[in-house]
């Protein structure tokens, strides 16, 4: 059986009102479940693709559909519950004065409340490992357990798709290693925008690179990241001594 898209995204160009333009001509499909990294220098694009999947940037050409729903007004409530962003600093995504009223806040702004609730953040909790710090002030918690959380208030509304801006950086070992075993035990569409090289090695098979706002490449992340030309065109950097080739294949989720 075919696996249906998550993500499709076709022909999307976009200029800013200065004239600058940031995507031209992106075509992108993700099927439900994959995991795929996006890679790409700074000033690539990443950022005005990323905010183009759930209707904050609009107006250029080109289509963009998530689970087979277009990225257009009629569509955005549903398109914002099914695509859930993870940004890079979990302060910004963090502002109640609970961990359980953080994961709560979105499923009760959707009109959840009571017993059903409560269960959808215990179950949010439970998928990142966090359950037993539910009524801790988030600002209590380490940088890491921060990140998870913030990864929780996003599970609470169920996505299809969950994007992840950077989310290695900042982490100590523990806490990367950590933020990696949630994210393989999760059966949602992941997309993670990212420099972290072998993060991305690490949990994505496949990887795209995105470079002056087109795709520059599509494919096995071990085989992108074994192409030295590739890197380095595209300002890509290995850490030192790093050899994606030597690195075992991990057993899929």
């Amino acid at each position: 059986m075919t696996v249906p898209f998550s993500l499709e995204v076709e022909g999307l160009a976009f200029s800013y009102p200065d004239g600058h333009q940031a995507l031209t001509g992106v075509d992108l499909t993700i099927r439900q479940g994959e995991r795929v990294a996006l890679l790409g220098p700074n000033g690539a694009g990443k950022t005005t693709l990323v905010l183009h999947l759930n209707g904050i940037l609009g107006g250029g050409s080109g289509t963009v559909r998530v689970a087979g729903l277009p990225v257009a007004a009629p569509h955005l409530a549903e398109i914002r519950r099914r695509v859930g962003v993870v940004f890079q600093d979990p302060d910004d995504q963090l502002f109640m004065p609970t961990v359980r009223e953080d994961v709560a806040f979105g499923p009760a702004t959707a009109g959840i409340r009571g017993a059903a609730l409560d269960a959808c953040v215990r179950r949010a909790l439970d998928r990142v490992g966090m359950a037993a710090f539910a009524d801790r002030p988030p600002h209590h918690l380490s940088f890491g357990q921060r990140r998870r959380v913030a990864v929780a208030t996003v599970l609470a509304m169920e996505p299809e798709i969950l994007v992840l801006d950077e989310p290695s950086s900042n982490l100590d070992p523990a806490s990367r290693r950590e933020l990696a075993d949630v994210l393989r035990s999760l059966d949602v569409t992941v997309l993670m925008v990212t420099h972290d090289l072998p993060y991305a090695l690490e949990l994505c098979e496949r990887s795209v690179v995105l470079s002056g706002g087109t795709i520059a490449a599509d494919g096995p992340t071990r085989t992108l990241l074994g192409d030295a030309e590739l890197l380095r065109a595209h300002r890509l950097e290995l850490p030192f001594g790093f050899d994606p080739r030597a690195v075992a294949a991990r057993p899929g989720p």
